[in-house]
């Protein structure tokens, strides 16, 4: 696939975790619970719970600021973009799992919106990867 590819993808990518991250924010400030299939009760105990905020900062706003980031890296052509993508996607990545992790064994409550971010920010960082391979095929990506 061209980089041109890569970057679309990666875009639209990033256009959905920005909608699942406003969406997310939204629900998180006005206090209503998130629509989810089948029993909401996940999402619920995960938005109420104490690690849906850090200094007072909704979580799902910092997933706004991160996948902006990655549309931007999108946007950007050659190896600043490649760079610039990987870092964010790499933060967004651990920052996902460590947010996973709390769900499992925390807080024990399992939310779908925060695990198709998580996915989508995985997805996002695995397309990052391909493009720095395209740009240096011969170095060790």
């Amino acid at each position: 696939m061209s980089d041109r590819g890569l970057r679309l993808l990666l875009a639209a990518l990033s256009i959905a975790g920005l909608m699942i991250s406003a969406y997310l924010t939204w629900t998180h400030v006005q206090g209503v619970v998130p629509a989810c299939v089948g029993d909401s009760s996940g999402c619920a105990t995960v938005q109420a719970s104490r690690y849906s905020a850090i200094l007072g900062v909704p979580v799902a706003a910092l997933g706004l600021a991160g996948y902006a980031g990655l549309l931007l890296s999108a946007l950007l052509k050659g190896e600043i973009g490649v760079f610039f993508g990987l870092f964010v996607a790499l933060v967004g990545v651990l920052f996902s799992a460590y947010l996973t992790w709390l769900e499992l064994f925390v807080i024990r409550a399992i939310c779908q919106w925060c695990l198709a971010s998580a996915a989508l920010m995985a997805g996002s960082l695995l397309l990052v990867a391909l493009r720095g391979r395209r740009i240096h095929p011969s170095s060790s990506w």
